[in-house]
């Protein structure tokens, strides 16, 4: 007869063995079921094939965007470049989309508004068998948001050397002709075109009636320009400038520390308004240093060469302000992986709710870097092995920063469009308030 001790034993043992039982039944249903929070598109009845091509890969991304593109007459967009007659059909597909034109040199870094258009012609895929960000809706019913494929930025640049010049009245008519067909639009009429997308991203783009988009979704490169009742982070996207000089996609050297020889370097015009003055400023307190590069120039063609040669070899490239907040320096740099040096008191940057910059740039304030001495003091102070966590991390990003057609996963089109998913929400709810208020934003 079993002793009361092994009894006790066993019916422990027995007791174990069904906890474990029951845990790993618990454990096996509850894997099978998905209880991380669902995914809640923006659409109410997405078109099947946007959300099987969303989870069919991945099913941690999004469904794509649903967006609405109007179609507008070429000379709205495409037919600024290959002056195309109005007569011939706007491009339906990618098979039908000019070339951006490698000799407009400066003009690329205004260029968004080409890129984001055309990414809506290429399909539910991109370049890499990735599935895109955004898609092309054809019926409006289905869209999450409307973009307006003016390109007001080459607009501005193609119709006027200044701004006295009369060819500027071609600009403002377009602007006056889009506006009509907006009115018109049942989408516009119903949202007050608050779920509208507007490329912006030239400082003076859409200028003659831009207070009339107040209410809508701007792609800014920053805010320099604009008022808060026209333009704000809350609402708004920030785009990166297109970058003018070639990507460094063989910077493989095996000691990068010591083949950056230069501490700093900045090339570009040192004479600028605004918040620009700093430049001139600057140009005195970095004088006399052997390793810092200062030098008034042009963005020429020649210029932008020595430029890229400069970049390669420099261990930090600087970035004042220019004329606003950002310029396309800041952007060169990061494909040429040289640790962006920041000096721009109100800058604001591209996909900072994905990126954090100080991981990979360096930020100083005006007063600081106008400190005699500061500035360099600090950057002579940073140790080889910080600088390689900086400039490591920079080559990991610098990707997010590239326009190309077709577009892949994570460039700075597909980032574009994650961004504006993000201002949906505060959109519809504006468009839900203006609805039933009877005293417009009686809070403010």
């Amino acid at each position: 007869m079993a002793s009361p001790t092994r009894t006790r034993a066993s019916l422990i043992a027995l007791l174990v063995l069904l906890i474990f039982i029951t845990i790993y039944i618990s454990t096996s249903d509850l894997s099978s079921r998905r209880f991380s929070l669902p995914f809640l598109p923006v659409r109410c009845s997405p078109p099947p094939s946007a959300v099987a091509a969303a989870f069919a890969g991945d099913e941690r991304r999004m469904p794509p965007l649903g967006v609405y593109m109007y179609d507008l007459p070429p000379r709205f967009n495409f037919g600024m470049m290959d002056h195309r007659p109005d007569s011939d059909p706007a491009p339906s597909t990618g098979k039908g989309i000019p070339p951006w034109p490698t000799s407009w040199g400066i003009k690329k870094q205004h260029s968004v508004e080409y890129w984001m258009t055309a990414s809506l012609l290429v399909g539910e895929r991109d370049a890499s068998g990735e599935f895109s960000e955004a898609i092309r809706i054809r019926e409006g019913e289905d869209a999450d948001v409307f973009f307006v494929p003016f390109f007001s930025s080459l607009s501005f640049n193609s119709h006027g050397r200044n701004m006295t010049d009369p060819d500027t009245e071609i600009d403002r008519k377009l602007q006056a002709e889009l506006l009509d067909i907006l009115r018109e639009s049942k989408y516009w009429q119903r949202s007050g075109g608050r779920d509208h997308i507007f490329p912006m991203q030239h400082p003076n783009a859409f200028r003659f009636l831009r207070s009339e988009l107040n209410a809508s979704i701007l792609v800014v490169a920053d805010f320099g320009r604009y008022p808060q009742n026209l333009s704000r982070l809350s609402k708004d996207v920030v785009t990166p400038y297109v970058h003018v000089v070639e990507s460094f996609l063989d910077d493989n050297s095996p000691d990068p520390f010591e083949s950056r020889p230069t501490l700093l370097f900045f090339r570009g015009r040192t004479v600028r308004k605004d918040e620009g003055i700093v430049r001139k400023r600057l140009a005195k307190v970095l004088a006399g240093y052997d390793d810092v590069h200062y030098e008034d120039s042009f963005a020429t063609g020649e210029g932008i060469k020595a430029s890229t040669l400069g970049m390669r070899s420099s261990k930090f490239c600087l970035h004042p302000a220019g004329d606003t907040p950002s310029s396309c320096r800041l952007f060169d740099a990061i494909v040429s992986h040289c640790v962006p040096v920041i000096v721009s008191d109100h800058i604001e940057l591209p996909f900072e709710t994905e990126l954090d910059y100080t991981e990979f740039s360096l930020f100083f304030s005006v007063e600081e870097a106008l400190e005699p001495g500061h500035m360099v003091a600090r950057l002579r102070a940073i140790s080889r092995d910080r600088w390689l966590e900086l400039w490591t991390k920079l080559k990991a990003v610098s990707h997010h920063y590239e326009f190309q057609y077709p577009p892949r996963r994570d460039d700075a089109i597909n980032m574009l469009w994650r961004q504006v998913r993000h201002k949906l929400p505060s959109a519809k709810l504006e468009e839900h308030r203006s609805r039933r208020l009877k005293i417009p934003d009686w809070w403010k």
